[in-house]
């Protein structure tokens, strides 16, 4: 059929895009990161997947900015190589607002490579007794500005992250697919509450059985990211909490089908139950999420995907991945309701 050719063709383009497409540059970190108002300090900028020392007509610029209104632009920078930089800066006196400390953000604009920038990179602290003075006119002689754009087709660089970026067109898709095929679950469900067939029963068991195989997948590949990223497997975020109770909530759907010999009762009851394990995915996985500090993108009150989080260019394969991920889930799950026919016509029992 078309969606089954449909799937593989997304699935594919995925797998390839998802793997092959190259990340944009960035910097990892910057060293010394910290100095006092009134010193020369040079500071190293480590890059990944720059090209410092490719050259070009225009220097490249560097910059330790506060924010749009006071920025630190450097008076010497040297390439040391590709993903190297020294950029020497003269410290003001004094800074913004009178306040203690600053934290500032690190900026490399190449001419022909574009823009990379790394947040919160570089803290200065104020020298005692330079803070009833006029502030230093060097925070806005030279403000940040005619940035560079990094072109090409590319995935963004996302500093903790890095190249495992990728896993959010295997990981995030999982979810979707999970709550698709458990919506299917609990309409057929439905259906067979209001007439009593056998094929409305056994679709909704399998939906039901390949939505829980994705979930488990969710979590696997879930658990392999938070491993590179948080530290550990499993970190007791109330995202994985509450994934892992849902799952056991629809185990529990599949003890209860198991629990009667007669299977119009079996059938009967656990389409009840259904309709209320659908319920619980609410407040389990949008509600309660919102609720507490979260180590998922958004964390507090928004436990989810942004705009800060997925680009155009990783929406271009990301809505395609869910989309070849959902289309092969109904189609395992289409595999596994012909199968049981066949297996309940080779019983008698339809």
């Amino acid at each position: 059929m078309w969606w089954k050719l449909t799937s593989v063709i997304l699935l594919l383009y995925t797998i390839l895009a998802g793997f092959l497409v190259p990340l944009k540059s960035g910097i990892e970190r910057v060293e010394p990161n910290t100095a006092r108002t009134g010193e020369q300090v040079t500071v190293r900028f480590y890059g990944y997947n720059t090209f410092f020392s490719r050259p070009s007509e225009v220097p490249i610029r560097v910059w330790l900015y506060y924010n749009s209104s006071y920025a630190l632009m450097a008076d010497v920078v040297r390439p040391i190589n590709d993903t190297i930089l020294e950029a020497t800066f003269r410290m003001p006196i004094n800074l913004p607002e009178g306040k203690p400390f600053v934290l500032l953000n690190a900026l490399a604009d190449h001419p022909t490579e574009g823009a990379s920038i790394l947040p919160i990179a570089f803290t200065l602290h104020q020298t005692p007794g330079s803070t009833q003075i006029p502030l230093d006119s060097a925070w806005t002689a030279r403000p940040v500005e005619k940035l560079h754009p990094q072109k090409g087709f590319s995935f963004p660089y996302q500093n903790i992250l890095y190249e495992t970026i990728r896993n959010t067109y295997f990981h995030v898709p999982m979810w979707f697919v999970l709550l698709f095929l458990f919506a299917a679950s609990v309409w057929y469900s439905l259906k067979y509450l209001r007439h009593p067939e056998t094929e409305y029963d056994r679709r909704a068991a399998a939906y039901a059985e390949v939505g829980i195989l994705f979930g488990l997948m969710g979590l696997a590949s879930g658990m392999v990211w938070a491993t590179y990223t948080w530290g550990k497997p499993w970190s007791n975020d109330i995202k994985q909490l509450m994934t892992a109770v849902a799952l056991l909530i629809y185990f529990a759907y599949f003890v209860l089908r198991g629990s009667f010999s007669d299977p119009e009762k079996s059938a009967r009851l656990a389409a009840v139950y259904n309709v209320f394990a659908f319920a619980s995915l609410i407040p389990l996985l949008y509600i309660l999420p919102r609720m507490f500090d979260s180590l998922h993108p958004g964390a507090t009150g928004n436990p989810a995907f942004g705009s800060q989080d997925l680009d155009n260019t990783m929406r271009a394969v990301f809505y395609p991945a869910v989309v070849g991920w959902t289309l092969l889930g109904f189609w395992i799950a289409d595999l596994r309701i012909r199968f049981q026919r066949l297996k309940d016509r080779t019983l008698g029992l339809d």
